[in-house]
């Protein structure tokens, strides 16, 4: 049985908005439903909720992604009896007149019927780091966090290695936090995350008023009103972060997405969480929760043997059924809670 046509097209619209890979696109499900009748003006329903939506006009993927897209529909088209579909063809021609650009816009419709606008490099690497692009479980913390929002609403929240902002911007506007610190190390990133924080309707506390330079007034980093929280965008680096200026950020909560990926970054990162133990004066811990695609199960394996060595106390939480914006989940993404 086909899919009801008006479900396929949302299905479309928000993997395309989020450029997902084309091949997780429900093609398939498209071939089925023209075969068992032939009308264009599914196609029309499509083309209008992905490359002819505002979000797309305003914020659109790579030139690539969108001409790749409608070549696929036109040949969808082309192999059923449907009427042509000019709107489709003139769409394909504006793309082919565009320059390839270096950044490009992901949209992630978010179940609350918000919107995470991105800006992101079209390179894997560029500018010397891989974190200017959204990883995968980036995507899979921020599901996990909505799922959870009692565990962010009122808290202050310490993002590890941000990158250009996902996971933060989606808690921010679904979670409540009371105030929510985005951290990296990299100037690139944090000119990009500063970019993507504001293109979303937050405006961050200019870098030299964060709490580092009030370290024994850690109180001032906490925003007054949950429903717009308190965005601080920190540069921190794990290993010249100094237990002393952790203190000043008061953090109720840390997590992190994607940086147990190389060992000596595993070193630096344990380094700080060992010094995050003890930091807050009424002597509680923050929670922790990492997120990490599996790329080489010896590197994670010696994340958890490292752990274990300084006494840091894990358990993996247990992966949510149900998808919003993470359509096609990888089980090779996790999420350890640690206990530091």
């Amino acid at each position: 049985m086909a899919e009801p046509r008006p479900e396929l097209a949302l299905r479309f619209q928000r993997r395309f908005l989020a450029a997902r890979p084309l091949r997780s696109l429900p093609w398939p499900e498209l071939e089925q439903s023209l075969r068992s009748a032939p009308d264009s003006a599914l196609l029309a329903d499509i083309l209008h909720k992905t490359i002819l939506h505002p979000l797309c006009v305003k914020y659109p993927p790579s030139t690539k992604y969108r001409r790749c897209f409608l070549t696929e529909l036109i040949k969808k088209l082309e192999s059923t009896a449907a009427e042509p579909l000019d709107e489709l063809y003139e769409a394909l021609a504006d793309t082919l007149k565009e320059e390839e650009s270096t950044h490009c816009y992901k949209n992630y419709l978010l179940p609350s019927g918000d919107c995470v606008s991105l800006s992101e490099s079209t390179a894997l690497i560029s500018g010397g780091t891989t974190g200017l692009v959204t990883w995968e479980a980036a995507l899979h913390l921020a599901q996990w966090a909505l799922h959870n929002p009692g565990l962010f609403r009122d808290r202050t929240i310490l993002e590890l290695g941000s990158g250009i902002g996902f996971t933060g911007i989606a808690i921010c506007k679904t979670c409540q936090p009371r105030t929510f610190i985005f951290s990296d190390c990299h100037p690139h990133v944090l000119r990009q995350l500063g970019e993507n924080i504001r293109l979303n309707g937050f405006t961050p506390e200019p870098a030299m008023t964060w709490s580092i330079q009030n370290e024994s007034q850690g109180q001032e980093v906490e925003g007054e009103n949950c429903q717009n929280p308190k965005v601080i965008v920190a540069e921190l680096d794990w290993g010249l972060v100094t237990q002393k200026q952790l203190l000043g950020l008061r953090a109720d909560v840390v997590i992190a997405a994607d940086v147990v990926y190389d060992p000596e970054i595993i070193l630096a990162l344990i380094g700080m969480l060992q010094k995050l133990s003890s930091t807050r004066a009424d002597s509680k811990a923050p929670e922790v929760f990492i997120a990490s695609t599996i790329r080489n199960p010896d590197t994670y394996q010696l994340f958890q043997t490292e752990l274990d060595k300084v006494g840091i106390r894990w358990q993996m939480i247990p992966a949510h059924s149900s998808c919003h914006f993470l359509y096609d989940v990888q089980p090779d993404v996790t999420i350890l809670q640690l206990f530091i």
